[in-house]
């Protein structure tokens, strides 16, 4: 019961501009998000979860993402873009019902 969308397939910046990858959410209970982000011809890696509490959630190389519930959204921000940025970025979320899986989408960040 839960799913999220990216509604931006792929994003091109320049450097030094800031960053906005969006992420909305459907849940039907309290739900954990994630961003992870894969660097070419890398894994996964985290960059920041939100479980509960504060909702500005303060990632890797000055990536943050604001949760807020009553847009159901997660978007990844950035204030400044590197070239070492380019990248792959999912977007996830997981209920706090342990039966339940995650979903996971993406988004291309090119320079």
């Amino acid at each position: 019961a839960q799913s999220v969308t990216q509604l931006d397939s792929q994003v091109s910046v320049s450097e030094g501009v800031p960053v906005l990858l969006r992420c909305n959410y459907s849940s039907s209970f309290s739900p954990t998000l994630f961003w992870y982000v894969q660097y070419p011809n890398q894994g996964l890696q985290l960059l920041l979860k939100y479980i509960s509490g504060t909702t500005l959630v303060k990632g890797i190389n000055g990536f943050e993402a604001e949760f807020k519930k009553s847009e159901t959204s997660f978007h990844l921000t950035k204030a400044s873009a590197h070239v070492s940025d380019a990248a792959e970025y999912f977007c996830a979320v997981n209920d706090t019902v342990p039966e339940t899986a995650g979903q996971l989408n993406t988004n291309l960040l090119r320079y």
